[in-house]
């Protein structure tokens, strides 16, 4: 995967101010970027919601120099210049309770579609491809619309079994 100067994480990946327990980015924390080199967060501008950070180049994962940093958090990301903006439809439950008893009990947010910025091999993406999403499921290419991307299974239940 392609790095550059400009990078795309997770909303859920940064907090200006972190919880106890954060492992992830925050003003001068450090995390390794998943396959990645290691980063520290030197900033936040939130007129313009970006985050600063300076990388330590010998940090990159599998390199005998990346064994020296000792970081709690890992983060997705994906390179800014290298990324295309996809629609994501990102299917849940058709309805808000286990035993439905009518249309009352429909799930208005069964569907909803994101913006995602993605990795530069999904562009050739073929309908017949899975791809697991990390932290968010497993996604196919859509059949009737290429460049559009449906969640097929989430990677947690939120319905307890009794």
């Amino acid at each position: 995967m392609p790095f550059s100067r400009e990078l795309w994480i997770e909303r859920e990946d940064f907090a200006e101010t972190p919880p106890k327990g954060y492992f992830r980015l925050f003003p001068g924390n450090e995390v390794r970027l998943r396959y990645g080199f290691v980063i520290k967060c030197i900033g936040y501008d939130a007129a313009s919601d970006s985050v600063r950070a300076t990388y330590y180049p010998d940090s990159k994962s599998g390199t005998s120099g990346a064994d020296k940093y000792k970081v709690k958090g890992n983060i997705h990301w994906v390179s800014a210049r290298h990324a295309h903006a996809a629609p994501v439809r990102l299917y849940d439950r058709l309805f808000r309770v286990p035993a439905p008893e009518g249309i009352q009990d429909l799930n208005p947010a069964s569907m909803q579609v994101v913006t995602a910025q993605l990795e530069p091999a999904l562009r050739d993406a073929r309908a017949d491809d899975r791809y697991q999403f990390e932290r968010h499921g497993y996604f196919v290419p859509d059949r009737a619309d290429p460049g559009v991307f449906n969640r097929t299974v989430t990677l947690r239940d939120s319905w307890t079994q009794k």
